[in-house]
C-alpha cells in the first residue's frame, strides 16, 4: 500500500517508524525547502544587481518576516499539537473546536501585527539596523510583505500546521510550495521587466505578497476539504465555547513555541545590530550566510515537524515505545543531514555565497568584499548544524508531549542565557569573526542542556 493510501490511524499507530516519518516528513521537508524561496529567491535576484545596500536592507527586514513564523506557531503549533493529542484520545469534536479557535486567533493576530508594523515602521527598521543607505529599500519591502502581507502569511502557516498535525502533510506542504514556486516566477518579472531599474526591492516585495496570498487561498480550500474527514473546521463560531482547559493546553505549547521563534528573531536582531556596527557590507555578508544556513535547518525542521504529530498521537494514546522510537529515529536522520551539510558548505562556501551577490555588476568592489566575508562567516557558522538539530529536535519533542514549561525554559536558556551573551562577548573580543563563532559555541552549550532536559521530561511523563 502506498504512503498516500495509508489511513491516518495506520500512519500514527501501525506503520514502521521510518515509513511513517517518510510519509509525514518528506512533504514537510520539501515544503520547508521551497518556502525558503520566499526570501532566498528575493535575495538571489536582488544580488544580481550587485547592490550590497539592497542586500543589507533585506537582511534587516528578514527579522520582521520571520516574526510571521513566530506568530503562526502560537496557534498553529499550539493548536496542531493539541489536536493530534485529542485524536489519540478519540476526541474529534474537541479537535474541531480547537481548530476553529486557532484559525480565528491567527486571523486576528495577523491583522494586529500588520497594524502595529504599519504605524511604527520607520523606528522599528532603524532599531533593526537600517542605515540612511538602506532605510528606503527596507521600507519598501516591509510595507508590502509585512504590513499588507502578514495576515495571509500567518493564516497560511497556521493552516499548514493544523493540516500536518492531522495527517494531511502532503496538502499542507503543497500549499506552501506552490507559493514558493510562484515567487520564483514572479520575482524576475516584477524586478527586471515591469518596474524600472532601482526598484528591484519593491518588485521582490510585490512578487512575495502575491505568492503569499495565492498560497493562503489554496490552503483555505485544502483545509475545508480535509475537514470532511479530519477534526478541522472553518466554522469560527465553534471557537466560542472552547473549554477553558483546552485553551490552556493550546497556549501551554503555542506560547513557548512562539517565544522560541521570537527569541530566535531577537538573536537575529542582535546579529544585525552588531554586524551593522562594523559596516553595511558586514551586515550584507551575514544576511547572505543566514539565508544559506537555513537550507540544512529547513531539512531538519521538516524532519522534526514530521515527527511531531506521531509523537503527540502516541503520547496521548499511551504508546511510549512507539513515541520513543519516533524521537530517536528523527534525531538520527537529522544528525546525518547536519554532517552532510557541514561537508558541503565547508567545500563550497565561496561559490554558494557568490550565488547571492554578483561581483561583476556596478558595485563590483563592494560586492567582492561582501562575498569574501560571507564565505569566511559561513565556514564557521555551518559547524553549528548538528547541535542546532539537537536543539530543534528537543523543542519539537517537548511540544509534542505538551510540555510547554520545559519548551519555554529551553528557549530562554538557549537564546537569552547562552547565545546572545556569547554573541556580544565574542564580538567584543574577536570582532566580526567572533560574532560568527558565537553560533556554534552557543548552540553547542544549549544542546547539552537540551539533551538533559528532554531525558528528564520524558522520564517524568513516563512516571
Amino acid at each position: 500500500m502506498r504512503g498516500s493510501q495509508l489511513s491516518k490511524t495506520d500512519l500514527f499507530e501501525r506503520v514502521s517508524i521510518p515509513r511513517a516519518l517518510a510519509a509525514m516528513g518528506i512533504p514537510t521537508i520539501i515544503s520547508q525547502l521551497i518556502n525558503l524561496i520566499y526570501n532566498m529567491v528575493d535575495a538571489f535576484f536582488i544580488g544580481r544587481t550587485g547592490n550590497s545596500y539592497m542586500m543589507a536592507a533585506t537582511t534587516v527586514t528578514l527579522t520582521l518576516t520571520m516574526l510571521n513564523v513566530a506568530f503562526a506557531n502560537l496557534f498553529g503549533v499550539g493548536g496542531g499539537s493539541l489536536i493530534a493529542r485529542l485524536m489519540g484520545q478519540k476526541r474529534d469534536e474537541d479537535g474541531r473546536s480547537v481548530s476553529a479557535y486557532a484559525v480565528r486567533g491567527a486571523i486576528l493576530l495577523g491583522l494586529g501585527y500588520s497594524l502595529v508594523t504599519g504605524l511604527f515602521m520607520g523606528p522599528i527598521l532603524r532599531f533593526l539596523g537600517a542605515s540612511d543607505a538602506t532605510i528606503h529599500f527596507a521600507e519598501q519591502y516591509t510595507l508590502w510583505v509585512v504590513v499588507v502581507g502578514s495576515a495571509p502569511t500567518i493564516l497560511s502557516l497556521t493552516l499548514s500546521h493544523l493540516l500536518r498535525n492531522t495527517g494531511h502533510s502532503t496538502q499542507a506542504s503543497f500549499g506552501l510550495s506552490m507559493g514558493g514556486v510562484l515567487n520564483m516566477a514572479l520575482d524576475p518579472l516584477f524586478m527586471f521587466l515591469l518596474l524600472p531599474k532601482g526598484e528591484e526591492v519593491l518588485g521582490a516585495a510585490l512578487a512575495t505578497l502575491i505568492s503569499n496570498v495565492f498560497s493562503c487561498g489554496y490552503l483555505l480550500v485544502a483545509f475545508r476539504r480535509a475537514s470532511a474527514r479530519a477534526p478541522l473546521t472553518l466554522k469560527l463560531t465553534r471557537a466560542r465555547g472552547l473549554d477553558k482547559a483546552l485553551r490552556k493546553s493550546l497556549y501551554a505549547v503555542g506560547v513557548p513555541s512562539a517565544v522560541l521563534t521570537g527569541l530566535f528573531d531577537v538573536a537575529s536582531v542582535c546579529v544585525n545590530v552588531l554586524a551593522a556596527a562594523h559596516d553595511d557590507l558586514v551586515l550584507a555578508a551575514f544576511g547572505i550566510v543566514m539565508k544559506v544556513e537555513r537550507i540544512p535547518n529547513a531539512v531538519n525542521i521538516g524532519i522534526c515537524q514530521g515527527m511531531m504529530p506521531i509523537v503527540a498521537y502516541n503520547y496521548a494514546a499511551g504508546n511510549r515505545t512507539r513515541m520513543n522510537a519516533a524521537i530517536r529515529t528523527a534525531r538520527t536522520y537529522g544528525l546525518l543531514v547536519s554532517a552532510g551539510s557541514i561537508l558541503l558548505l565547508e567545500l563550497l562556501a565561496r561559490p554558494v555565497t557568490n550565488l547571492f551577490l554578483s561581483t561583476s555588476a556596478e558595485d563590483a568592489a563592494g560586492a567582492l568584499t561582501t562575498v569574501t566575508l560571507a564565505a569566511a562567516f559561513l565556514r564557521v557558522r555551518c559547524l553549528a548544524a548538528p547541535v542546532q538539530l539537537i536543539n530543534y529536535h528537543t523543542s519539537f519533542s517537548l511540544q509534542a508531549i505538551g510540555n510547554g514549561r520545559a519548551t519555554m525554559l529551553h528557549a530562554c536558556v538557549r537564546e537569552l542565557g547562552i547565545y546572545i551573551p556569547l554573541m556580544f562577548l565574542l564580538d567584543r573580543l574577536f570582532g566580526q569573526m567572533g560574532l560568527a563563532a558565537a553560533l556554534p559555541a552557543g548552540e553547542g552549550l544549549a544542546a547539552v542542556f537540551a539533551l538533559w532536559l528532554l531525558r528528564r521530561s520524558l522520564a517524568q511523563k513516563t512516571n
